[in-house]
């Protein structure tokens, strides 16, 4: 039987071979960043396969000169915002769908689904036209109403087989004990549908975080700029300066980071739920 069970856990060199590959093909990208930002000579040329040196000075001129750190705030305020206004509208809105029976319901997630087949760069006039009308251009809270029509209608919809998931009898259980519908929202409904919000989180974190075509067009002064646009000012006419460029965008990789880190737990027991349930 040990036997067996060893034979079981090995690993053939072929499959070795294979993950060692996988592993170089995905974090190769993530060292050539890193060893740039820190390479004293990695100047306007990049880098070599092996840095030079060790150096910080490019991660002084991003934060220092630069002024980066105040882009990193402001990509924090759009992304906290972003992310808890779609995870708690769309947690409201999918158990609207996936409970109640309403008039035009089947209408109402099909037009969620198309809304997400529009691409986003067909919607900057539009949006901008209205932004302004509604006095919203060059504004943080602005720019994070945009992101969040954005993240709703992936939310609602992946959010919708959570609660869809959950057995009515529970629910009814929980009335019969005298609980009130927030009461059983709260205490069953929530923490049952917990794991698709944390999946659906990273969703909305990253579009806020990643995005620059809006950003780009919506703010005009430079104290409002986010990651993504603030990282443009590296890039020059003739010159691009590789070793700031790099450190900015290892700055800018790090919270994504330990985002994940922080919800990976949740995120696979999320997103294997949501494959079975969904």
């Amino acid at each position: 039987m040990s036997t067996q069970i060893s034979r079981k856990r090995r690993v053939s060199p072929l499959r070795a071979i294979g993950i060692v590959v996988l592993l170089v093909y995905t974090l190769f990208p993530a060292y050539w960043m890193l060893s740039t930002a820190v390479d004293p000579r990695a100047g306007s040329r990049g880098a070599s396969l092996l840095p030079s040196g060790f150096t910080f000075e490019h991660f002084e001129r991003v934060l220092a000169d630069a002024g980066f750190g105040r882009f990193l705030l402001n990509s924090a305020f759009v992304a906290l915002i972003t992310v808890l206004l779609s995870g708690l509208i769309a947690l409201l809105a999918s158990v609207a769908v996936a409970r109640f029976r309403f008039t035009f319901r089947t209408s109402v997630l099909i037009m969620i689904l198309m809304v997400q087949m529009v691409p986003l760069e067909a919607l900057v006039i539009p949006l901008f036209l209205q932004a302004r009308d509604l006095q919203m251009l060059n504004s943080l809270l602005g720019l994070s109403i945009v992101y969040l029509a954005f993240s709703l209608p992936f939310a609602i919809w992946m959010l919708r087989g959570f609660v869809a998931a959950v057995p009515v009898d529970i629910e009814e259980a929980a009335y019969v004990d005298g609980a009130t519908w927030w009461q059983m929202f709260w205490r069953i409904l929530f923490p049952l549908v917990a794991p698709g919000l944390v999946a659906t989180s990273i969703f909305s974190f990253i579009t806020a975080w990643n995005e620059f075509i809006f950003a780009l067009t919506f703010l005009q002064d430079q104290n409002k700029y986010t990651v993504s646009v603030g990282l443009r000012r590296f890039f020059g006419e003739y010159l691009q300066e590789w070793g700031p460029i790099m450190a900015a965008s290892s700055l800018i990789t790090l919270p994504v980071v330990f985002f994940f880190v922080a919800v990976q737990r949740n995120l696979v027991s999320g997103l294997a739920a949501g494959a079975v349930k969904g």
